[in-house]
């Protein structure tokens, strides 16, 4: 990414955002919209802050922002909360939080990665049906960046210089990057990995339960049917049952006998180690206690060969596993050990 002035050390890149709670709408009105516009541009004018990237949605703020190394995105964060609440509730006339908990950032470390969020971001606007087409959304730095519209504090000029050579190139490079329509599982993908949606399991102490999941485990998720925890552990008993061989049984949720209480320790030893659950959520998915379930986790984990499978690196397992269920899915059948 681009080098920094600040002692000729390289500036971090960073997407921060929040969600409004429940009722808050911040396109209430163009006032409002303005302010809250003027102030994400006032936050990066000092300090070698940039503005790299803004979204501006009913219900979210989305900024990708350049920060120097002694900067922080709390710093940046904190700030903008408070004086964006404050205008929300100027707007509305009522008390009480205007965002649904505190800022979340992710480091952007890649051009790469710069280039998805710009993707996802582009098109949230028409995912949540607010425009056809990304270039039409005007609370957003697309249109500045495309040279459709004026910067407005954007630097346009730093995000083209990552895209290509020249204005033209790059402008045409993050087109292309347009012109690839998300998918519902790579948004679904992306919102879980960034904690705007939460990953589902009908097995909770009371009913349902919801938690935030990220990297592997939530694209496990979002491939799985039903989309959601117990459907991320259906995939992982696939897996296990594909690696443990036909001993494992077809279903180690009603069977007994040892190689049956080995699938359902590495699951939930896999669940743990990806983020995906607790141990606890394993032993109601597969209708056994957690105390039982915990002394099977911890007679897994001084075998070896157990060892061995819950050292495999994340992104192979879940790759594995949901390519075994979708050959099965297309088979027909089961997926075979």
């Amino acid at each position: 990414m681009q080098t920094s002035v600040h002692e000729g050390r390289p500036p971090k890149y960073w997407h921060i955002y929040w969600q409004a709670a429940s009722g808050r709408d911040l396109l209430l009105n163009p006032w409002l919209v303005e302010r809250i516009k003027a102030r994400l541009v006032g936050a990066h004018r000092s300090g070698g802050r940039g503005l790299i990237y803004y979204l501006l949605l009913p219900h979210e703020i989305h900024l990708i922002s350049r920060l120097p190394v002694d900067d922080s995105p709390r710093r940046l964060a904190s700030g903008l909360a408070n004086v964006i609440a404050r205008r929300v509730r100027e707007a509305d006339g009522c008390v009480g939080p205007v965002f649904a908990g505190r800022y979340q950032a992710h480091r952007v470390e890649r051009i790469e990665v710069l280039g998805h969020e710009i993707r996802m971001l582009g098109w949230r606007p028409v995912g949540t049906g607010l425009r056809a087409a990304p270039t039409h959304f005007p609370h957003a730095a697309l249109r500045a960046i495309l040279g459709l519209g004026l910067a407005d504090g954007v630097e346009a000029g730093a995000v083209l210089a990552h895209f290509g050579s020249s204005v033209p190139l790059a402008r045409h490079a993050i087109r292309k990057l347009l012109a690839n329509t998300p998918s519902t599982l790579e948004v679904l993908q992306w919102e879980l990995a960034h904690g705007l949606a939460r990953a589902r399991a009908t097995r909770g102490p009371a009913g349902s339960m919801a938690r935030q999941v990220r990297g592997p485990a939530a694209v496990l998720v979002a491939a799985s049917e039903p989309q959601g925890i117990d459907g991320a552990l259906e995939l992982l008993e696939g897996w296990v049952r594909a690696k443990l061989g036909p001993c494992a049984g077809p279903d180690p949720s009603s069977r007994r006998g040892v190689e049956s209480a080995r699938g359902r320790a590495l699951v939930a030893g896999l669940a743990v180690n990806l983020g995906l659950c607790s141990a606890a959520t394993v032993a109601r998915h597969f209708g056994r206690s957690r105390a039982t379930l915990s002394e099977q986790m911890t007679r897994s984990s001084t075998r070896a060969a157990d060892r061995a499978i819950l050292a495999i690196p994340a992104e192979r397992l879940v790759s594995e596993a949901i390519e075994l269920a979708t050959h099965a899915e297309h088979r027909g059948g089961p997926a075979a050990p």
